[in-house]
């Protein structure tokens, strides 16, 4: 494991953190690389109910690191992101998330494949992939306005305009609004309540409730096309360009 994400288990909990708070745990190649490893070997442990994913610090995630992003991109490599998508949609066990603080890009995009989301009154999502001349990615664009409607979808992800937790409820892509001091206390507690669960019945309870998702990842392949292809456009450059400079 990076030292940018770290893993514990209680129980039947297996708790996945990232722990990058001075770059607001901005995602790099090998933290990608991490949170699938970990995602992976939870699925595969038996005594494992449920996944609960936290940020550590003021955030729960800033989205890509945009500078280790774009060195990733000089490689022939497949990047490290696509492969956490495509286990993020695989994964079997529950998922739960508690987030706080800044919450973007894909750090939102990977909530709306958690089975529960708790989130922080300070939690500030958005989803700036347009303002950045690129697409949305993690199935978000079949995913999103199939949870919250298409005209609320697009506005979110047209403008990228963040949006704050109480507005994340009442569109539903969070469970529940916490105090910022009882975020992890009640994140915690759900995910025991959920992992003292017939181990059976929650997977097939979850395989159910996804029982339409054959489409998920031909959508993240498709994203993922639209995404290079806005990897290669001068308004991407003059975003980043800009964005780095800000």
């Amino acid at each position: 494991m990076t030292d940018h994400i770290s893993v514990s288990r209680s129980g039947g909990v297996c708790e996945v953190r990232l722990s990058r708070p001075e770059k607001r745990n901005a995602l790099t190649a090998a933290m990608y690389g991490a949170l699938s490893e970990a995602l992976r070997n939870a699925d595969a442990d038996d005594a494992v109910r449920a996944v609960l994913l936290s940020g550590a610090g003021a955030n729960f995630s800033a989205g890509n690191d945009l500078n280790d992003f774009l060195s990733a991109l000089q490689g022939n490599v497949e990047p490290s992101a696509v492969g956490f998508l495509r286990t993020l949609a695989a994964f079997r066990k529950v998922l739960i998330a508690a987030v706080h603080g800044q919450t973007v890009g894909i750090g939102v995009t990977l909530l709306l494949h958690c089975d529960l989301v708790l989130a922080a009154r300070s939690t500030q999502l958005s989803l700036p992939f347009v303002k950045l001349g690129l697409v949305p990615e993690a199935a978000s664009s079949l995913l999103l306005p199939r949870l919250i409607g298409h005209q609320r979808a697009a506005e979110l992800l047209f403008l990228g305009k963040p949006f704050d937790a109480a507005s994340a409820f009442t569109l539903g892509i969070v469970n529940r609004v916490t105090e910022d001091e009882t975020l992890m206390d009640e994140a915690r507690a759900l995910a025991r309540a959920v992992a003292e669960q017939p181990a059976g019945a929650l997977l097939a309870t979850k395989r159910l409730l996804r029982s339409e998702t054959a489409s998920i990842p031909a959508r993240i392949e498709e994203e993922l096309r639209a995404f290079r292809a806005q990897l290669e456009s001068a308004e991407f450059r003059r975003a980043a360009q800009a964005f780095i400079r800000k």
